[in-house]
């Protein structure tokens, strides 16, 4: 009789409601898993609607995706008995010493989600970020890849980018060419000037609109620098950089208009 007792008591004591709490935490967290992939989907067809960047996309589901696991977790803990609270104070305290932890990694993701958001430059444009000059091949959530013109790859900090200042210099589809060239004071200056403009002119890649600016820059210590400021697409600025380089140094020789280097003339008085 007491063995009957003792064996009902068990039962109605531990077997039955251990039992109907690990079927409820199951329930839940099977219901849980099927609620987070639902969620995370619509979200992921929300963010993809609205245009934003596909790593950004990734990274937003990924992460929504585990902190909703975690809620379903500590759900299905707690309907088995298990005290969370404990547990919800160790995560927390552990986000806050990994968060000191990895400041600079924080923000340098702050940084990435920024640019992968407003799109100061994008995959294939040519910029000068944190003092590196290149091709930007991939934006990453920690870093930003270049592609430097003599072919070394960069990795900037997307911290050091978001920090400092962005030149993007294919953003625009023109661009202007400031160029100097300098004479002699002994030369023909309306001569030079005819010179430029031809060079100038010939150039099919030089844009008409805007116009050229061809003008006496400065009265040098040396020479009289002209100031030649033509506007191009900016696919041709380098070609055209270096060619009118090239045409105004051989123009000018045959032409006999010196290019001046710098010099200084010493004058010594003589010992009485």
């Amino acid at each position: 009789m007491f063995e009957m007792i003792e064996r009902d008591e068990l039962m109605n004591t531990y077997l039955i409601p251990w039992s109907v709490n690990i079927g409820l935490g199951l329930a839940i967290f099977i219901a849980g898993l099927l609620v987070s992939k639902i969620l995370t989907a619509t979200l992921r067809k929300v963010l993809t609607k609205i245009g934003l960047d596909e790593l950004l996309v990734n990274f937003v589901s990924s992460i929504s995706h585990t902190l909703l696991l975690l809620i379903v977790t500590i759900a299905a803990l707690d309907q088995l008995g298990v005290d969370t609270t404990s547990l919800i104070a160790l995560l927390g305290a552990a986000g806050l010493a990994i968060g000191l932890a990895l400041q600079g990694s924080l923000q340098n993701f702050a940084s990435g989600v920024l640019l992968i958001i407003f799109r100061p430059f994008k995959t294939g444009d040519y910029v000068d970020i944190s003092g590196t000059s290149g091709t930007v091949k991939a934006i990453n959530i920690f870093s930003t890849t270049l592609n430097t013109p003599d072919n070394k790859e960069t990795i900037v900090p997307n911290g050091a980018i978001y920090s400092g200042v962005i030149t993007n210099y294919s953003s625009q589809p023109t661009r202007r060419i400031d160029m100097v060239f300098g004479i002699g004071y002994g030369d023909d200056l309306a001569k030079a000037k005819s010179i430029l403009e031809d060079i100038m002119s010939a150039d099919e890649r030089v844009l008409k609109d805007p116009a050229i600016t061809i003008a006496v820059g400065e009265l040098a210590d040396s020479s009289v620098n002209f100031v030649v400021r033509p506007w191009v697409n900016s696919a041709d600025y380098w070609g055209v950089l270096f060619d009118t380089t090239e045409k105004v140094k051989l123009t000018f020789d045959r032409e006999g208009i010196s290019i001046p280097y710098p010099q200084m003339d010493i004058h010594m008085p003589k010992e009485e």
